[in-house]
């Protein structure tokens, strides 16, 4: 059986490894004996914990009886089929899949096994959020900073004037209405400019992403010594090539949201996770190894309402809030080439930022 798996000439390998679909493959007692990375990447596990592991025991299905179908398969040597399966993950999360199992021979009929194939529906899904997402971004940006610049002008020009005008009056009393034009005309400013979004030259270099988390990390609780921010670090994830202070505004600016939410809470917590997924899509573009960066938050959850809108510029889930921080931090992953996504129901808040791990020589 493990003569077969590895007999498999590199072009082949290659091919596996660089599927999306997850591919296990068991030997007649249905224990694992090959998984490819992106069963890997599904199971959050290492092909090396996870071959010898019984089938049952790695997809446990709620409705179905896993062991059963792939004794079936085997002893009927017919392909089976089972479409919309739920499969619960080891971070307890669930996907929906449909999963094939395929019955094999090695050299000889005493060495068979099964081939087990399981395609994401969920990642579909995913997929086409993610590109509805970049277009709405890429519309909503050109849209804003076309308007931004539009204001920009007859801003100054009032600015000007009311300075002007300033000049040629002798009343403190009348002076003080030029200086509250000239002050409104100053607050728009800053306004427009955020509308704008960043617009400083990305500088990049290798940094470890984990001393950005920290960056923000001790920055967040200097100011709120009453929230918990907990760790869960992937060591193995290695450097990667971008700009210091443009992760930090990105991640910064997550986390003070989630510091917002979390204002009428008993036990506010805010949990920072990171991992390395392999072989993924972002933006249509294929990436080997991509650094994911989760922020999760105990909060009250955001509205149904505002959950397709806070990457919007203006668009605040808080009362005062001008709602620009969100955008500008998909803004400054976007330039890194990844993306941000946001999951929420009452207790749990979950921004996920994918950044590639690619340098620019690779």
């Amino acid at each position: 059986m493990k003569n077969a798996i590895t007999n498999n000439d590199h072009l082949l390998q290659r091919i596996i490894d660089n599927l999306d679909t997850v591919i296990m493959c068991f030997d007649q007692d249905f224990r694992l004996v090959y998984i490819n990375p992106a069963g890997e990447m599904l199971f959050s596990s290492s092909e090396k914990n996870m071959v010898g592991q019984k089938a049952c025991d790695l997809m446990q299905c709620p409705d179905v009886i896993v062991g059963l179908n792939l004794k079936k398969a085997l002893d009927m040597n017919q392909p089976l089929t089972e479409r919309e399966v739920i499969l619960p993950l080891p971070d307890h999360s669930k996907v929906v899949v449909d999963c094939s199992v395929i019955p094999f021979y090695g050299d000889t009929n005493d060495d068979k096994g099964l081939i087990v194939e399981i395609q994401i529906l969920d990642r579909h899904i995913r997929i086409s959020r993610e590109e509805q997402l970049m277009t709405q971004q890429n519309v909503t940006r050109s849209l804003v900073r076309g308007l931004a610049h539009e204001v920009k002008n007859p801003l100054g020009g009032i600015r000007g004037a009311a300075q002007l005008l300033e000049a040629e009056l002798h009343s403190e009393e009348l002076r003080e209405y030029t200086q509250i034009i000239i002050g409104e005309a100053d607050r728009l400013q800053v306004l427009v400019d955020s509308m704008l979004g960043p617009n400083k030259l990305t500088r990049k270099q290798l940094l470890n992403i984990h001393d950005v988390i920290e960056r923000v990390r001790s920055l967040v609780l200097a100011e709120n010594t009453h929230i918990s921010i907990w760790r869960d670090y992937d060591p193995s994830i290695p450097d990667l090539f971008a700009d210091n202070d443009q992760l930090i505004q990105a991640i910064l600016n997550i986390v003070k949201n989630a510091v917002k939410a979390l204002a009428d809470v008993k036990q506010p917590k805010i949990t920072i996770k990171t991992r390395i997924v392999r072989q993924m899509t972002i933006n249509s573009k294929r990436h080997r190894h991509v650094a994911k960066i989760q922020i999760v938050d105990n909060g009250p959850g955001i509205p149904e309402e505002m959950k397709e809108k806070i990457f919007f510029p203006l668009v605040s889930g808080t009362e005062g809030g001008v709602g620009v921080g969100l955008s500008i931090s998909q803004t400054l992953i976007n330039k890194h080439g990844g993306l941000i996504e946001c999951q929420s129901q009452p207790g749990n808040t979950v921004f996920t930022i994918w950044i590639p791990l690619e340098n620019e020589s690779d």
